[in-house]
């Protein structure tokens, strides 16, 4: 939690999306429960976070503390990805277009223009912070107004399974299933760097995504498995399965999806499709095809 300094105010950003793409909702609020909130009928969770904070920064003047449980928000300005994005023209390090330039550019032209103005804090999502849930009950509201006649908005990434953490602090690994030792080692490295509060992502299927949970435990890193339907590793050989059920056991969280056992190419698709939705960003490792395609989707990705 940032300091507060006597010259600024804090105000508490969050966005949420029932589809994403689907209805979704924003909201800011100061401290004394001043707030707005918006709503978009097509939209995703990421769009929300952002105009959250874009729509905070151009209601509030002076200085600010932006309090946001979004990674894919605070670490662009921590780590100012802006200064690569916009010395490559507004492409990504992957040299593709930015994903949401149209709010990415006003909100950083808005921080630019104020500088030593606007700082960013990160918190953690759903962990009983006040602000942060009222900003979050803001949010799923004003996207609950946006849902579909005759269909129930949920707050959560799909309508048969919402994330049991913080999607803005959650960082999906995955890619291929044969990984060389170059791309292991800075998988490795890279897990081992994320912030404690961070949860790695997995569908422990074998290569990057075992890989990836097999770190996260080493390093003491919160570890989230997401399974297309029970027990997929029926079958494999015994030394993956024993890594398998080691890496399940492990997990801090487990969510099963009700996916066709009978056809798994499809349900594994509905399980890359949901899990594109429940996280903050991607690590993708040797499978340009799947960066791509989360990319697409409005999810930050970083390619090995």
């Amino acid at each position: 939690m940032g300091t507060e300094r006597v010259d600024e105010r804090v105000v508490y950003t969050d966005g949420a999306c029932s589809g994403n793409p689907g209805p979704g909702g924003w909201a800011w609020a100061l401290m004394d429960r001043t707030h707005a909130a918006g709503a978009d009928p097509a939209t995703t969770n990421q769009r929300m976070e952002l105009q959250a904070v874009l729509e905070a920064v151009r209601a509030l003047d002076g200085p600010l503390e932006i309090r946001s449980d979004s990674t894919y928000v605070v670490n662009c300005f921590r780590d100012k990805w802006y200064e690569g994005w916009i010395s490559r023209g507004w492409k990504n390090s992957a040299k593709k277009p930015v994903a949401n330039r149209d709010l990415w550019e006003p909100l950083i032209e808005a921080y630019l223009d104020r500088p030593g103005e606007i700082r960013f804090t990160w918190v953690k999502g759903h962990s009983g912070e006040p602000m942060n849930d009222f900003v979050d009950e803001l949010a799923v509201q004003a996207g609950k107004a946006q849902a579909p006649s005759g269909l129930a908005a949920v707050d959560g990434p799909a309508a048969d399974a919402a994330t049991p953490w913080s999607v803005g602090s959650a960082l999906l690994v995955t890619g291929t299933d044969r990984p060389d030792a170059g791309a292991h080692t800075a998988l490795v490295e890279h897990v081992r760097r994320l912030g404690a509060d961070e949860v790695v992502v997995s569908g422990l299927r074998r290569g990057a995504e075992l890989a990836a949970a097999e770190a996260a435990i080493t390093h003491g890193r919160s570890l989230a498995v997401v399974l297309p339907f029970a027990d997929p590793a029926v079958g494999w050989p015994a030394p993956d399965k024993a890594r398998f059920d080691a890496a399940l056991d492990a997990a801090a969280h487990v969510v099963v999806l009700d996916g066709d056992r009978s056809r798994p190419g499809a349900a594994v698709a509905a399980r890359d499709e949901w899990l594109g939705r429940a996280v903050g960003g991607a690590l993708v490792v040797g499978d340009h095809v799947t960066a791509q395609r989360l990319e697409l989707a409005g999810v930050p990705v970083i390619e090995l």
